[in-house]
Order: C-alpha cells, then structure tokens, then sequence
C-alpha cells in the first residue's frame, strides 16, 4: 500500500443497500480522516454495486469493492474483507453497517481509541453509558440487551455490548486470530470474534455510541439469528476449554 492510501479501512457487507449506499459512501469521505470503504456486496439484484462503481470513479483510490454471487452470510464477508485489508497492510480495520444504524461520524472515536488510546479493539457500545438505542421496539431492546447479559455470563468477558457490530480492530489482532477457525456466520460472528480476540490477550475498549434503527431498507434481523447466538455461545465456550488460542505478539 502506497504512502498516499489512507491507514484505516471501513468494511461495510451489502445487500440491497441501493438507498443507503451513495448516502453512506459521501458521509465518510467527508470526514475529516480520509478513511477507505471496502464494500463487500453478496450479488444485491438492486444495483447496490453499480452505484458503487460509478463512485468509485469520483473518489479515485478510496473505495473499494468484492462482489460475491449470491447471500454467502455476514461473517463471511467480514472474513472476505478482513483478509483483503491484511493483504493491503491497512493499520486500523473497521466493521460498520451500511444502514445508518451506525453514525459514521464514530468512526473517528474508534479509530482514537486504537490509534491512540489503550484499545486493540474499539466496539461502538450500545449499552454502556445505559441504553443507547434509537426507534428500536422495546422487545428487541430487551431481547438484544439481555442476550448480551447473557453472553457475558457464558464467555466471562467484561463486554456490556457483546453483541455489537461496529468496531474497530488494529491489523495485527486479525492477523492472530486464526480466522480459518471461525464458524458462526450470522449474530453470532460479532460475538465469536470478539470472544476469539479476548482469549488472545487483546484489550477490548467500549467506546459509548448511539444506535439509530434503519430508516431505509430492510431489516436483515430474525429470531433464527437471535438463537443461533444464544445456543452457539454456549457451544463456543465448551469448544474454548479444548483449544489453544494464539497469543498477541
């Protein structure tokens, strides 16, 4: 990666984002860090990725895209994209959603918190400054607050919000975590790595953001989602007493 690329890359996973995307692409290239996105779009029959190609032209250099046929799940276009900002050397690797629900003006919050502060990971932490979710009913306040209790219970780990999916990693805590060994690929993905990362001697920092629900889109959230973390957490934590996990350098 050459001197004039930006040290920080945010993946964003699309489905059918043609409402959000050109939006979402402008807001943080008007930051005042000149972060890249990397986009990993699973085939959206929206046009979600033409559009991404037609911007890329207006910021030459700072957007970047894998197109991948077909719904092949979160965890694997994270992983996707995890694998390709090693490659190109990025310091600071980011996870956000491409719906707004996460404010990517917090990108720079994040980014201080591992550029400059104590954090090998920086979660954008819906629950601890109290409960800071936006247009979300109260069921699924209660369903994701207590589900992070939950995990928290399981895993051991100090993490008010384990179930959180905007982060910020430094490169060398993806480069020890064995991602071949990463197995849930829904809700659960957000808690494995952060469990994975955890039991690798990395410092995991909350940074207290707010969360806003979509206003455009649909929703990708299901009940199969919320079990699949609540059962694989457990399966994940006996599966831990079994394994060695590497250590940070």
């Amino acid at each position: 990666m050459s001197a004039a690329h930006s040290d920080s890359l945010v993946i964003i996973p699309t489905y059918n984002e043609i409402e959000n995307v050109e939006r979402m692409i402008r807001t943080v290239m008007a930051l005042p860090e000149p972060f890249e996105i990397l986009f990993v779009d699973d085939g959206s029959p929206d046009g979600t990725a033409a559009k991404i190609k037609e911007l890329q032209d207006e910021f030459v250099g700072r957007i970047h895209l894998l197109e991948r046929k077909g719904k092949l799940g979160l965890g694997t276009a994270y992983i996707a994209g995890f694998r390709w900002a090693i490659e190109k050397k990025y310091a600071y690797i980011f996870e956000m959603d491409c719906d707004f629900s996460h404010n990517p003006e917090d990108l720079i919050r994040l980014r201080t918190a591992c550029a400059e502060g104590a954090a090998d990971v920086a979660i954008g932490s819906r629950y601890i400054t109290g409960v800071n979710v936006v247009n979300w009913p109260m069921k699924r306040v209660l369903m994701s607050y207590y589900a992070s209790a939950y995990v928290r219970m399981i895993t051991g780990m100090n993490i008010r919000d384990t179930t959180a999916g905007f982060k910020c990693y430094r490169r060398d805590v993806l480069e020890t975590i064995e991602l071949d060994k990463i197995k849930f690929m829904g809700y659960a993905f957000q808690i494995e790595m952060k469990f994975t990362a955890w039991k690798c001697g990395y410092n995991l920092v909350e940074v207290p953001i707010i969360f806003y629900d979509r206003t455009l889109g649909t929703s990708k959230m299901s009940g199969k989602i919320f079990r699949e973390a609540i059962f694989g957490v457990i399966e994940m934590k006996v599966k831990s007493w079994f394994r060695n996990f590497p250590k940070k350098s």
